[in-house]
């Protein structure tokens, strides 16, 4: 157990040391929010406002704080994941470099080795989600648009904790895999380019074919998404409420952007919603730890 923790703490140091890879963790987030701040908002603006009932009117404050809520929510949904991968190419370079047959040479198990990479992966993309959580939530009070309590800022940390151990899982499967850096860039592209919209973060699962939605509902990430929906915008629609929109159309509203979803016509609740990405972390990680045990017997064999 003591080696595994002493090659964590040394596949961190080796992370936080290779500029490339950190600052690409680190800036994929911050980039985002430029990005969504720049292309997304007017669009989720534009839906909003026509979400709204007729001669219904808002005060400003709220319609940003619905719109911030939502972009900050795509952020954290999507980097939560896209980050993972960035954080475990430490495993692929160590591959390509010949590092790992140097460790191996060593009386060091190879499922120790793996664990040491999981944990330094989970680790490093913790400390930059939750940095991009922290830089998200810094850029609703500086427009003006905060509307969390102190539990749902709670709920949101224990989402990016639950969804970053996700992606952990995820990138950790897939870079089994891997042997090159270009093999690993590749599927970082794919992923990086096709999960904001397979989990419901570029555009609300609502807004597909029923079809598409009912394919999507079994994926954790759709689920994970919709948390953090829910957790930036609690505090916005109750401020809705009291403003005097009705409560059927605030409905309408969260099912439009996905905080209320459905599982084959039956809603899903948080608990339930938890439980499926919490359950997703546990199989995937059973399935990495299943992959370098079979690995490591057909090396003995």
């Amino acid at each position: 157990m003591r080696t595994g923790f002493e090659l964590t703490r040394r596949n961190l140091k080796v992370f936080f040391k290779d500029k490339g890879m950190f600052f690409t963790s680190l800036i994929t987030p911050i980039i985002l929010l430029v990005l969504y701040a720049t292309f997304l908002a007017n669009v989720y603006k534009d839906s909003f406002l026509s979400a709204l009932p007729k001669g219904f009117e808002l005060e400003e404050k709220i319609v940003n704080g619905t719109v911030g809520g939502q972009l900050i929510a795509s952020l954290l949904a999507v980097s939560c994941v896209t980050v993972a991968f960035c954080s475990n190419m430490l495993m692929i370079n160590d591959r390509a470099n010949g590092t790992v047959k140097d460790l191996l040479v060593t009386p060091l198990k190879k499922p120790t080795l793996a664990f040491s990479y999981y944990l330094a992966s989970a680790f490093s993309t913790l400390i930059v989600t939750f940095t991009a959580g922290a830089v998200s939530l810094a850029y609703l009070a500086v427009k003006d648009c905060w509307y969390l309590s102190a539990k749902d800022v709670l709920c949101l940390a224990l989402d990016i904790f639950l969804l970053t151990l996700f992606g952990t899982a995820l990138s950790s499967c897939i870079h089994f895999f891997l042997s090159t850096s270009g093999q690993a860039s590749a599927v970082g592209t794919v992923i990086s380019a096709g999960y904001g919209f397979i989990c419901g973060a570029y555009m609300p699962i609502s807004s597909f074919s029923k079809g598409l939605q009912k394919v999507l509902s079994f994926l954790p990430g759709t689920y994970g998404t919709s948390l953090i929906k829910n957790h930036m915008l609690r505090g916005v629609f109750e401020e809705m409420k009291d403003a005097g929109i009705p409560e059927q159309a605030i409905s309408g509203m969260k099912e439009g952007i996905d905080c209320n979803l459905k599982f084959f016509d039956k809603d899903v609740s948080l608990t339930a919603m938890y439980i499926i990405v919490a359950g997703s972390v546990v199989i995937l990680t059973g399935v990495f730890v299943a992959l370098n045990f079979i690995n490591r017997k057909k090396k003995n064999n």
